[in-house]
């Protein structure tokens, strides 16, 4: 924990000898060796350890009076490896050279940078939504199955990293996570397992959103920890693929942040915009909307509130919000510049 405090005012050294060095090692044995197997090895080593969790504390449960110091030091031991093995093999990406820097993008926009930028993306969906649909007043519905898109979202990281080098995607291990119900009670479309570097991405999902979710995991392959920039990086990664299915799994993913955006900012503003957007695309929202509410429990406010918690105590300030500031990396890389 010491060394990780020391570590955190030197995100160039992180860069170079963790994100650049340790990790792309350490990542690529992973992938390589679990990236073969159909099932998620990740999800079941989950399982076990929760198991072996509950089983000692069921034995435990009469001793914890006799032999309460030494139980709290096993316990302690066990969650000071879990906490080491978690940074050493993925998490002190964390603290790397924010994205902001390696793209040379600015933080800051104003309302007026906002509005183009929406009214620009706006655009850009409804011409996409309505070459695959014929109408603007279908949504749409995806030809391919789960595994062809795992397959097909290389495409676009191919195409990604022939301008950007350093999100060259290598050595895929991609899956459908076992425990994708438990996943959606708690309000999660996907992770990242840090231990054995398998994307996992919740089955249940709307097949529109399935793309883009992927793709945000796979950012966090790279080796990206903040969550704005894996759904920056996967949504660049979803609109350059060369399947317009994939291409609008990035633009509505983008543009439904962006109305978001408006409904906390100008409610006003946001109502005028939605008259522009094709029926087709918010049929898509509607999608979405009435998937999670099927699901919504005090499971997920928990551990909203728990991963909250996490991020904030992860260099990314503002928590769960953090996924939305990719906004602002959306609004500054695209000025002046034809989305």
């Amino acid at each position: 924990m010491i060394v990780l405090q020391v570590v955190s005012f030197f995100p160039e050294f992180v860069e170079r000898f963790y994100s650049k060095g340790f990790y792309v090692w350490i990542s690529h044995i992973w992938r390589i060796s679990l990236g073969s197997l159909a099932f998620s090895v990740g999800d079941c080593l989950y399982g076990i350890v929760i198991f072996l969790l509950l089983r000692w504390f069921w034995i435990k449960r009469k001793t914890g009076k006799l032999y309460k110091k030494d139980n709290f030091l096993q316990l302690l031991s066990f969650v000071s490896v879990f906490y080491f093995l978690f940074y050493i093999s993925w998490a002190t990406n964390y603290y790397r050279v924010p994205l902001f820097d390696k793209m040379n993008i600015q933080r800051e926009y104003s309302d007026a940078d906002l509005l183009k930028f929406t009214t620009k993306l706006i655009a850009k969906t409804n011409a996409v939504q309505l070459q695959i649909a014929k109408s603007k007043n279908t949504k749409i519905d995806f030809p391919y199955s789960q595994e062809q898109v795992f397959q097909m979202n290389l495409n676009g990281y191919g195409h990604l990293a022939q301008q950007y080098p350093y999100l060259k995607y290598e050595h895929e291990s991609i899956k459908k996570s076992l425990i994708s119900l438990p996943l959606t009670y708690m309000g999660f479309a996907g992770y990242l397992n840090p231990f054995t570097n398998e994307a996992q991405v919740n089955y249940m999902l709307p097949m529109y959103t399935f793309p883009t979710t992927a793709t945000h995991e796979m950012a966090h392959q790279l080796g990206y920890a903040s969550e704005s920039e894996c759904n920056f990086i996967g949504f660049l990664a979803s609109i350059k693929n060369d399947d317009p299915y994939f291409q609008y799994s990035g633009y509505a993913f983008a543009l439904r942040y962006c109305l978001h955006n408006w409904e906390v900012r100008n409610p006003k503003i946001l109502k005028q915009l939605l008259k522009t957007v094709n029926p087709g695309i918010l049929k898509n929202y509607k999608e979405s909307e009435n998937f999670w509410k099927q699901y919504e429990t005090f499971i997920e406010t928990g551990f909203k509130i728990f991963y909250d918690n996490l991020l904030k105590f992860n260099q990314q300030k503002d928590g769960l919000d953090s996924y939305s500031k990719f906004v602002n990396l959306m609004v500054n890389y695209y000025q002046g510049k034809p989305i």
